[in-house]
């Protein structure tokens, strides 16, 4: 008979409700303790007296401290939980451990790139450097999705649009235009983009020839710059955008899929919309996935420091070197120190939705949300945007916001994305395609247009952790050899694109 609540470790002061629990509800599995309130699903209860002030255990790991008295049967949360701080034991690379590579190595049916990176996906791209420009690029990438207009290229995935709000009124020198022009560049250089087309207004801060020259593009047939200025406005440069794509259609649709080594896979790891549920069902079940890719010899992104935040000790224990720790710890500290000149607080980063959900403070959602990383030993550290060079699981700063942390593992060469979700959100991030996976089965069956993967069935007692990893890992091979991913065929992905700016605006 299932249990009505999760206990996760012997040590921890708190269960989790597999469903609502009314008051009065007698939990046999908890010695007979009695619910004193109404619990909702996915939320803690006290399975033991909890004096005021006093840490409490989820995970066998610190979430936060008591405000008041806890009785055992009470609900655990906002009112009587808090953050607070305490030390953490970073014990750099005590946990890490060897990878044995896999007996029979995965492939996947991918495009090889005549320079030798490789795609998913086969998009061409039409990106602005600045806001000024955004209106033009999307309507020339409008004009394309009429119908019947790509009938002729059936190897073409698409014409995305790649816009956003910056790029001007900034220091022309400074941390935030080039960390905009990484970004940039990183989409202009995707290997899922088969060509793109770089549009500006041409007097713009983020200056096109800076840009390229910063992050080594080279004009040519596959990368055409067009200024809006120089070719007399907005309807000119629309019709030089579309007779340029025009020229590059031919050569974009000639392609084709074959047998690739999974080594080629570099997938971002997001989750927004988190619960309760998260980090018991799809963030662990994803983590079993991650490290089946890494034994195939992929690569997997973890990112958004703030929901590590409280956890990070988990990853330094796991740091291929100290110098791979120390990187963490500084951008935690970098946070913090930011936190507080802004005025604000990382613990604001739980959402209304993820309260709802169970979740009281950021360092139960960051322990949840580090789950996604598996076992692996932890290879590097990236500042967000910059180009990924080793195998494995790595990590890119980055803030909580789901688009945000996106673009940025998309900029530094992710092909792919697997997004969890509790509450369901509903993501996609062009060119790369995104898997869904639902962390409870209500909402699994609620949004199945959206959701891909449920890993309800973990809290409902119908598969295993590893089980659901396998069923990640197949659908990361399958969506990675083509097959349409829910967002991809709702159309989701082009409003995604969200560079992190920073840096003062003038």
């Amino acid at each position: 008979m299932q249990t009505q609540v999760l206990l996760i470790k012997p040590q921890d002061d708190v269960a989790i409700a597999r469903n609502a629990l009314s008051a009065g509800t007698v939990l046999a599995e908890l010695d007979g303790i009695v619910a004193r309130d109404d619990i909702p699903a996915a939320h803690k209860i006290a399975v033991r007296p909890i004096a005021e002030g006093a840490p409490v255990r989820r995970y066998g790991q610190i979430i936060g401290f008591t405000t008041r008295a806890i009785a055992p049967g009470e609900h655990v949360h906002v009112h009587n939980l808090s953050m607070g701080t305490f030390d953490r034991d970073y014990a750099f690379g005590s946990d890490v451990k060897a990878v044995a590579p896999a007996a029979a190595p995965a492939t996947f049916l991918g495009i090889r790139r005549a320079d030798g990176r490789v795609a998913t996906r086969n998009y061409i791209g039409v990106i602005s450097t600045v806001n000024c420009s955004a209106t033009v690029s999307k309507l020339v990438a409008r004009h394309f999705a009429a119908p019947g207009k790509l009938d002729a290229y059936p190897n073409v995935d698409g014409i995305v649009p790649i816009t956003h709000s910056f790029g001007c009124c900034i220091d022309h020198n400074g941390e935030g235009i080039q960390q905009l022009r990484r970004t940039l560049g990183g989409f202009v250089k995707h290997p899922n983009f088969a060509a793109v087309l770089v549009i500006g207004l041409g007097c713009e801060a983020n200056q096109m020839g800076a840009m390229f020259l910063a992050e080594g593009v080279n004009a040519g047939p596959t990368v055409v710059p067009l200024v809006m200025q120089e070719l007399g406005g907005t309807q000119k440069t629309v019709d030089a955008a579309i007779a340029a794509i025009d020229a590059m259609l031919p050569a974009a649709n000639q392609v084709k899929r074959e047998p690739l080594p999974v080594s080629h896979l570099n997938i971002a790891l997001q989750c927004g919309g988190s619960d309760g549920y998260s980090g018991i069902t799809a963030n662990p079940a994803l983590g079993a996935a991650v490290d089946l890719l890494v034994q195939h010899g992929g690569t997997a992104i973890l990112s958004e420091t703030p929901e590590i935040y409280g956890a990070e000790h988990l990853l330094t224990r796991r740091a291929i070197s100290r110098e791979v720790g120390e990187k963490i710890v500084e951008r935690i500290h970098w946070w913090e120190d930011y936190a507080q000149r802004e005025k604000g607080s990382i613990d604001n980063n739980p959402t209304p939705g993820n309260k709802a959900g169970g979740l009281t403070t950021i360092l139960e959602k960051s322990l949840g949300a580090v789950a996604k990383s598996g076992s692996t030993p932890l290879m590097g550290v990236y500042r967000y945007a910059e180009p990924i060079d080793t195998h494995g699981l790595v990590f890119m700063d980055a803030p909580g916001y789901d688009p945000m942390g996106a673009t940025g593992q998309i900029a530094s060469g992710a092909n792919l994305v697997v997004f969890t979700t509790g509450r369901g959100s509903c993501f996609g991030a062009k060119p790369a395609p995104s898997i869904k996976v639902a962390t409870n089965t209500p909402m699994f069956n609620r949004m199945s247009d959206d959701m891909d993967v449920n890993c309800g069935d973990i809290m409902d007692g119908g598969a295993t952790v590893m089980q659901k990893g396998e069923e990640i890992f197949h659908a990361i091979l399958r969506v990675a050899s083509g097959e349409r991913s829910k967002s991809e065929a709702l159309g989701v992905g082009d409003e995604e694109f969200v560079p992190w700016m920073i840096g003062a605006q003038m």
